[in-house]
């Protein structure tokens, strides 16, 4: 003999299939690729956001041609990047080098002051995606 609340799983299966089918299709139309998940840069930072003002997210393609580097740097603010093409090199000082190549991403280093060279042969683009706020700037040159 069935209970009252077993009477109700086939109604509770078919509530739960057609309350879920939009989702399935939307992943088959839509499939997603997670680039990155992290709390943390790449020298191990916790991610922290400025508040010098309201939230302001700022894209940008960066080229570096080859055998051109940039000056060194930092980031006062997170920045998410994505390696578009070729094969970058990061310097980070007494941190040591690391290299990003084409499909890699993260979110870069805030403190340690840092620059990226190109040393192929191709042009290497990254976009890069800086999560600030009005009056922080994305990028502070160091010398």
């Amino acid at each position: 003999m069935l209970n009252k609340s077993s009477r109700n799983l086939p109604s509770v299966a078919v509530f739960l299939a057609l309350a879920f089918a939009p989702l399935a299709t939307w992943a088959q139309a839509y499939p997603t690729q997670e680039l990155l998940s992290t709390s943390t840069t790449v020298m191990g930072e916790s991610i922290a956001y400025p508040t010098t003002g309201p939230a302001r997210v700022t894209a940008n393609i960066v080229t570096i041609a080859p055998g051109a580097e940039t000056i060194f740097h930092r980031h006062p603010a997170p920045m998410f990047a994505y390696i578009l093409e070729g094969e970058v090199t990061v310097d980070y000082g007494a941190a040591g080098k690391r290299v990003f190549r084409q499909g890699e991403a993260m979110m870069e280093t805030m403190q340690t002051v840092h620059r990226g060279s190109n040393a192929g042969t191709g042009v290497v683009r990254i976009l890069s995606v800086h999560m600030g706020a009005e009056g922080t700037q994305n990028v502070v040159l160091e010398k």
